[in-house]
């Protein structure tokens, strides 16, 4: 049976992003952390922003309270995507609880790329299931191998998923409009990464780029 594009771009989009997994693993662990407690954070908090400034602060000598601030300060733009989410998707109560935990950067990018509502819908599940899965299950790698990774920067995790992001964003950039917003969040986000944690220069790219769509419009 073939897939559809939806779910395809889900599942790639899913592999590619739970690759950078292995990083976080390893760097958990080197902050302090043991596997279990660094699992536990990828299965219940499982949002990518979050769990690097958590283990960052923890990793610094933070406090707990210091570091579940700063990961709760990141995962306010799932907040934001959530009631997104559910005015596109218009989801049956029963399974809001589950879109709510897979509701994060990616479902969201998958989802809202798609034209038809079943398509939303699918791309919806396959890139939140697929981060899920594959996320967790390269926590695990990484906190098990820790050091024998070596260098993780030389791996390009990160690029992978940053080009997962850029193939779903290509198709949409059709006019002057998308153009001219996508760049100018683009440099924002640029400008921004060597001065705020991660996970907040994409709420400043977001902001700016709705403000560009509403002085436009």
């Amino acid at each position: 049976m073939k897939l559809s594009a939806a779910v395809q771009q889900g599942l790639w989009v899913g592999l590619a992003t739970g690759l950078y997994g292995i990083s976080f693993g390893a760097l958990s662990v080197a902050a302090g952390l043991d596997v279990a407690q660094t699992c536990a954070l990828s299965l219940l908090m499982f949002t990518g922003g979050s769990q690097f400034a958590f283990i960052g602060v923890i990793g610094g000598g933070g406090t707990g309270i210091a570091a579940w601030s700063a990961a709760s300060l990141l995962g306010v733009r799932n907040g934001v995507y959530g009631m997104r989410t559910k005015a596109m998707l218009q989801p049956k109560t029963a399974w809001i609880p589950a879109m709510a935990q897979l509701t994060i950067d990616e479902s969201m990018a998958v989802s809202s790329a798609q034209g038809e509502i079943a398509e939303q819908k699918r791309g919806f599940w396959a890139a939140g299931l697929a981060v899920y899965g594959f996320w967790n299950a390269c926590t695990l790698l990484g906190a098990l191998a820790g050091d024998a990774i070596g260098d993780l920067q030389a791996w390009g995790l990160d690029g992978a998923a940053v080009a997962a992001f850029v193939g779903l964003l290509w198709p949409h950039l059709k006019g002057r409009d998308p153009v001219v917003i996508a760049v100018a969040a683009a440099a924002v986000t640029i400008a921004t990464v060597p001065f705020v944690p991660p996970g907040v220069p994409i709420l400043i790219a977001g902001t700016v780029s709705v403000l560009l769509w509403w002085w436009r419009r």
